[in-house]
């Protein structure tokens, strides 16, 4: 049986370096499923779109093919879509704004469940996102939501995206990220929020050791 602990929380908590740490400590496989987000964002991106466009039924259907015949590859440390390696690409904010869109379209998140939910194989899974324990893996044995304050959280995202090469300005970062977290809370189907029974973990005081530190800790109060 594969033991599945599930990471959510909104965007530059940590999530993404937490869940990863804990993977490694674990020996579990690692689910990123924004990424998954990202590229169909990524595609409509290189199509022409901004993320002004409106979403009609008939760019709600093409959101859809694309999340449902992803052509990609995870790799240790590369993700390949279309045999190129877009690994740095997806991470841009103009990427992740509009995935933050796309994420809204029920149809998008509904072609992409079974992908996820056929990453639990193995010994285990950290799975990572914003649905992970609300709907993705209701079941999993161990939910945490991970917050901190917007302004750490921008931060974070600034130094990320400084560290990748990519130009930040602090002031539009924050607004980014309230404007992420205002369509991610408030959409209709599958609204980020933590999923009942979570272990809710506030990091904005913690270092990564400390933040990986705690959630072992209740892993094992869990599991043992």
């Amino acid at each position: 049986m594969t033991i599945i602990i599930t990471l959510d929380g909104p965007t530059a908590s940590g999530k993404g370096a937490v869940a990863a740490a804990l993977a490694e400590h674990l020996g579990f496989d690692y689910l990123d499923s924004g990424a998954l987000y990202r590229l169909v964002a990524w595609q409509a991106l290189h199509a022409g779109w901004t993320i002004d466009t409106p979403f009609d039924d008939e760019h709600k259907l093409q959101l859809s093919e694309w999340a449902r015949h992803l052509n990609v590859v995870f790799t240790h440390q590369h993700i390949i879509l279309n045999d190129a390696d877009v690994t740095s690409a997806i991470r841009a904010e103009a990427v992740g704004n509009m995935a933050s869109k796309i994420a809204a379209v029920s149809s998008v998140r509904t072609s992409l469940l079974q992908r996820q939910r056929g990453f639990a194989r193995g010994k285990g899974l950290v799975a990572d996102g914003r649905d992970m324990g609300s709907v993705v893996f209701p079941d999993a044995p161990v939910k945490v939501f991970l917050t901190a304050s917007s302004e750490i959280r921008a931060e974070r995202r600034y130094k990320q995206l400084i560290n990748k090469g990519f130009s930040a300005n602090m002031r539009d970062l924050v607004a980014d990220l309230n404007e992420r977290d205002e369509r991610d809370t408030k959409r209709i189907h599958a609204p980020l929020k933590p999923a009942q029974g979570a272990y809710v973990l506030d990091s904005t005081d913690l270092t990564l050791p400390q933040t990986v530190a705690k959630i072992l800790d209740y892993y094992a109060s869990i599991v043992a």
